[in-house]
């Protein structure tokens, strides 16, 4: 329901929720902080936005990304980010998931470095999810936050927590439940502005930050009202310049031919650059949408050592060491699989093999989905960096080429490809409608960044429609409507997460499929079906 304006407050500003409950954090005071917020920085964004667009259209035209001319200046002078704060020196092994309250305190006593708590793709924005977790984070930075599961069980954070970093939402994911002046806030301002109002000053009181990490940026601009907004906020908030600190993912293929730019955009608070693998896959795959010559396989034989992979990330850590940033590593997605050592284990050399190949490669730490991968991560980062870090590793053996970041790897689509991606996208969605954004499937966290490859792959390979399976069998809509409609059943039918949304996943997942154009974000209009 629509909150009263003079009930908050707030001038122009409404909630279109419930907020019995949130009154600590939706203050008239915070809301204010968010209307200006919105109304300095709105229409630059929605600019950028466009500007997304604009360029899309010239690559569905047969254009193609490329490193700019116009700031070629940038990348070939000398200068370096701002000094690292001595708190983020160590980064090792960090653990990423949302900003739920066992699992925020459970990633918190982890014994990773850093814990990423996400607004992002491993939450589902409903209004009771973001607020409880600004809720809950505001909690945890006071020293204050418990919990205690239905059996009894209490969980409290332990005396040597990892350090905090937030990620808000993207700049393209808007809010529908905070209205300013009769449009919706972007998600990232209101993210970002109820995070730092309530524990900016907390955090730099104890040489804290605020950290964040920063999504989906496409371009140097996009990086460039990120350092506006947050030195926008440091003056509100009275905070030296400087003060929030920034890692920026490199998940977008565009973003790949602009990583000084955006390291010098934000070069008085940016402390690294991180390899989001698998939205940097999805992006690659919707850029390139329009040329047939640039189809990747099935996403289970993508992985970073393909050369178009093994490319961006080279150039990432040159990148950042060059300028005195951190190269953080991926992702991995692996949880562990109980009753089965052997597939654990399976499991876990995996894991093991791709973070010695992120050590061994230069960088500087790396991601992981689930506490039990914590001890493995580190052991090998131990191994084999015994100091902090590994700034002193300039790779300037790395000669990296636009084609190198273009060039699709060889490879097959096999039926059981096809059908893991239907199943993954189809449960993935069905979770997230019911409000659950980080979901369990065939012991790999899905999140959004994944579920997008599987969606994107499905209409890329339907789109052509004169694609086969290694038998020769047609890859057509038949076989995609037959695999929505069993999969829909299966779910239906069982006690998996979202199993009562599986008819409106079905429904979302074919029209996206079938549709002409491949849609920019699965997650846009899912948000408009969200409970």
């Amino acid at each position: 329901m629509a909150v009263p304006q003079e009930k908050l407050g707030i001038g122009s500003l409404e909630v279109h929720a419930d907020h019995a409950g949130y009154e600590g954090i939706l203050s008239p005071a915070a809301l204010a902080f968010l209307a200006r917020l919105h109304r300095q920085f709105d229409a630059t964004r929605r600019r950028l936005l466009q500007a997304r667009r604009e360029r899309q259209t010239g690559y569905d035209a047969g254009g193609l990304p490329d490193f700019r001319a116009d700031t070629r200046a940038i990348r070939e002078s000398d200068w370096t980010v701002a000094p690292i704060p001595a708190a983020l020196r160590d980064r090792r092994v960090e653990i990423t998931g949302p900003v739920e309250r066992k699992m925020l305190i459970n990633a918190l006593n982890s014994g990773a470095k850093v814990f990423m708590a996400d607004f992002e793709d491993s939450s589902a924005p409903t209004f009771a999810n973001q607020l409880d977790g600004q809720v809950n984070l505001r909690d945890a930075v006071n020293g204050t936050i418990e919990f205690r599961s239905p059996e009894g069980k209490s969980y409290r954070v332990n005396d040597n927590p990892a350090v905090l970093m937030v990620r808000p939402r993207g700049w393209h994911l808007h809010d529908k439940f905070f209205i300013v002046d009769g449009e919706p806030m972007a998600g990232a301002l209101v993210d970002f502005g109820l995070f730092v109002f309530h524990n900016a000053r907390m955090l730099h009181s104890r040489d804290r930050g605020p950290y964040f990490y920063l999504p989906k940026l496409e371009a140097m601009e996009e990086a460039a009202l990120w350092e506006a907004v947050m030195a926008a906020a440091e003056d509100e908030l009275q905070l030296p310049v400087g003060t929030m600190k920034a890692t920026v993912l490199i998940e977008t293929l565009p973003a790949a031919f602009q990583m000084h730019e955006i390291l010098h955009a934000l070069r008085r608070r940016v402390v690294g650059l991180n390899c989001g693998r698998w939205d940097y896959i999805f992006s690659y795959l919707k850029t390139l949408r329009g040329h047939r010559d640039r189809l990747l396989p099935e996403r289970g034989q993508v992985q970073m050592t393909a050369p178009f992979l093994k490319a961006y990330s080279e150039l990432l850590i040159q990148t950042c060491h060059r300028r005195g940033a951190f190269a953080m590593g991926g992702m991995a997605a692996q949880i562990p699989i109980k009753g089965d050592e052997a597939a654990n284990e399976a499991a876990l050399a995996k894991v093991r093999a791709d973070k010695l190949r992120e050590v061994q490669a230069g960088h500087d730490g790396t991601w992981v989905a689930h506490p039990a991968l914590v001890p493995v991560a580190q052991q090998i980062f131990d191994e084999y960096m015994p100091a902090p870090n590994q700034l002193s590793v300039l790779r300037n053996d790395v000669q990296t080429s636009r084609e190198q970041l273009l060039a699709a790897p060889n490879g097959t689509i096999t039926r059981a490809g096809f059908d893991n991606n239907v199943e993954v996208c189809l449960r993935y969605t069905a979770a997230w409608l019911d409000g659950l954004g980080c979901v369990p499937i065939h012991h790999l966290m899905e999140d959004a960044a994944t579920a997008e490859i599987a969606r994107a792959q499905l209409w890329q390979w339907l789109d052509h429609g004169d694609l086969e399976f290694p038998d020769h069998a047609p890859i057509d809509f038949a076989l995609f409507d037959h695999a929505v409609a069993a999969h829909t059943h299966r779910l239906r039918g069982s006690h998996h997460p979202g199993a009562n949304r599986a008819d409106d996943a079905a429904a979302l997942l074919g029209a996206m499929t079938h549709a002409d154009t491949l849609g920019d974000f699965l997650t846009l209009p899912a948000y408009e079906r969200l409970a």
